[in-house]
């Protein structure tokens, strides 16, 4: 027994248990079951090798008593595997093992988690028929297994005849009502219980959190007195998933000076939040964080990290972490991809991908987003095609509307406007609204096709007629046409639609706080300087014989104005400061929330030839690394 419990290994078990066997220590049931225990608790999931080891093992023992049978039981359960703890429990019932309140706790447990609800009656039925029916541990599972069932009257009917429950009994019922999103029955029976602990509360915040509600989740949350990495993880967690990315981040800094240690779910919500507000900073002390405090790197951090860095627009660090990874799944190899294709990287993505398939990795229908992403961005018409059409043929995935979409987008963005209207007229599915706007985005950078371009606008505006960029798309088509009468006339509707236009928002972060900038924006503290940072920026730019494309303004402004509409997006609100306030030789990374314009992009690449610095944005569609003129997407996007 004292050998079983220094061993720290799968290689020590194995050689403590041929010393059982050669000792003929196998016919004692204590030591058995300890061997069992080890073996099935070396790792948080078992193997399929560890059960069939231990099943082989518990095979061998000439009459298991009850002590074992349990032990086999729960071990199998908490691997996940229901039906083998049932087979074991049957077997038991069988050779008329005695049974006891543990042993019907485990098996019902199993039940619920198998869904339908015939083994679990069965299994009632016997309590009842042995007397089992008033152990508050049988009842408690009981109540679990017909609320996992998707039976919740019977859970209600038992819970409310057992004569005292207790604090488990009524955290049972809780989170099932938590888990079937009936968040009005945990209220009152929370509100109603005699006796709460750090289990009740956390699961009625982590509740709210997941349906949406934050004013109940906060409030429960600052109530609680003793809160654990639990409390604060389901919070965190909640923010990041509703793409509230600074409050989540906020409350991890809390978290830590309140003294608690994340776990691996709370790091993965964080680095997520980073990754959305495009906080690289924050995320590099996170990564740090977990490298200082040895928490380990599995896959899920890994692609979380991989994830991370390419959405703050540092794709070599992505490449790092994903270069020193061990083990890699679809997501891990999924992630990378997308954040290649996403930073013009589409030959390298694409051969991510050829390495992928030759490390035996099943690619899924996420993986196919990013390679016919990456041929979207890089103008692969032929590669995508190609792609396209494996996804069925070769690799056995369906072809969802997300990849229609991609398709649509890369035949239309090259030219192929009625092939890609064609590839509509064929989808096994109604095009959604995504679909007609590629279309129209097509049309408007080809100038391509009158019938096309109504027939795209209706369907457009009869699936969003309240979205304002579909009519700032439509605008522009317009503008582009020099048909100003229809260009007046949508913005008159959008005024009696009362849409207004989403304002440009640009974010940069320095010294790890982030700074927001709204076009025209002068309620930042340093926007005195940031003006006049702007003013210098176009003295320079003027001199290299930059000329603004006021042509892209279609408001009825003096020219003048349109200069200064132009001068002060957000955008370059945002790299004025990154000039003044981040290192010479430093990359500047830069945020939007909608596509860089053009003015922007021709205006960006003199910057960072003038300044000679490398600028990153990163816009709602993908990233642009501006360097020495140029531009990573080689003008095409």
């Amino acid at each position: 027994m004292s050998i079983l419990d220094k061993c720290k290994c799968k290689a020590h078990l194995n050689q403590a248990h041929a010393l059982i066997v050669k000792t003929s220590l196998h016919a004692n049931h204590l030591i058995v079951a300890k061997l069992l225990r080890k073996l099935l608790s070396a790792s948080p999931t078992p193997s399929s090798s560890d059960l069939r080891l231990s099943s082989s093992i518990f095979r061998s023992i000439p009459s298991p008593d009850s002590f074992l049978f349990n032990t086999i039981i729960r071990a199998h359960l908490f691997a996940r595997c229901y039906l083998s703890s049932w087979s074991f429990f049957a077997r038991m019932v069988h050779l008329g093992i005695p049974l006891d309140s543990f042993a019907f706790s485990l098996v019902l447990q199993a039940c619920g988690r198998m869904g339908p609800q015939d083994r679990g009656r069965l299994v009632h039925s016997l309590v009842v028929k042995l007397g089992f029916q008033s152990d508050i541990f049988v009842q408690t599972a009981l109540v679990e297994m017909y609320s996992k069932s998707g039976c919740a009257d019977s859970a209600r009917t038992i819970f409310y005849g057992i004569e005292e429950p207790d604090t488990v009994s009524y955290n049972v019922l809780l989170a099932e009502y938590v888990r079937m999103g009936e968040m009005g029955l945990a209220r009152d029976l929370f509100d109603g219980m005699p006796n709460r602990d750090l289990v009740s509360w956390n699961t009625m915040i982590h509740g709210y959190a997941s349906v949406g509600n934050f004013a109940e989740a906060k409030e429960l949350f600052e109530r609680t007195e003793d809160r654990d990495a639990i409390s604060w993880s389901s919070m965190i967690g909640a923010y990041a998933r509703t793409r509230q990315s600074n409050e989540a981040v906020r409350l991890f800094y809390k978290m830590q000076a309140a003294g608690i240690v994340p776990d691996k779910i709370t790091m993965v919500s964080v680095l997520s939040a980073c990754g959305d507000i495009g906080a690289l900073g924050m995320g590099r002390m996170a990564h740090q964080f977990l490298d200082r405090n040895r928490i380990e790197i599995d896959m899920k951090l890994g692609t979380s990290l991989i994830d991370m860095y390419s959405k703050c627009g540092d794709i070599d660090s992505s490449l790092s972490v994903f270069n020193v990874m061990k083990e890699k799944d679809v997501f891990t190899w999924s992630a990378m991809i997308i954040g290649l294709a996403n930073h013009g990287s589409g030959e390298l993505a694409l051969e991510y991908f050829s390495k992928m398939i030759d490390e035996g990795i099943a690619p899924n229908d996420i993986t196919f987003v990013g390679v016919l992403s990456a041929c979207s961005h890089r103008g692969l018409v032929d590669v995508g095609r190609k792609y396209f059409y494996s996804m069925n043929h070769i690799y056995g995935v369906a072809p969802k509307i997300e990849h229609y979409g991609c398709m649509v987008d890369i035949l239309a963005r090259a030219g192929h406007v009625m092939e890609a209207r064609q590839l509509i007229g064929s989808m096994p599915f109604e095009p959604d609204a995504v679909i007609w706007r590629a279309l129209l985005s097509g049309c408007r950078t080809h100038k391509h096709n009158d019938d096309i371009v109504e027939e795209a606008t209706v369907k457009l505006l009869q699936m969003e007629p309240i979205i304002d960029g579909n009519y700032l798309l439509l605008s522009n088509l317009h503008t582009q046409a020099k048909k100003w009468d229809e260009v007046s006339n949508i913005w008159r509707t959008m005024r009696e639609m009362n849409l207004r236009k989403i304002p440009g928002s640009s974010s940069i972060e320095v010294n790890n706080t982030v700074h927001e900038f709204l076009a025209g924006d002068r309620l930042h503290p340093q926007s005195e300087q940031i003006f006049q940072m702007l003013d210098e920026i176009y003295d320079k730019l003027k001199n290299a014989g930059h000329k603004p494309l006021t042509c892209l303004i279609s408001q009825d402004l003096e020219e003048n104005e349109k200069e200064a509409m132009l001068a002060h997006h957000s955008e370059k609100l945002a790299v004025a400061y990154g000039l003044l306030y981040t290192d010479h030789g430093s990359p500047i990374r830069i945020v939007k929330n909608l596509r860089v314009c053009e003015d922007c992009h021709v205006t960006f690449k003199l910057i960072s030839l003038i300044y000679d610095r490398k600028i990153i944005v990163r816009d709602r569609n993908r990233f642009h690394h501006f360097n020495g003129g140029a531009c990573s997407c080689k003008d095409y996007w």
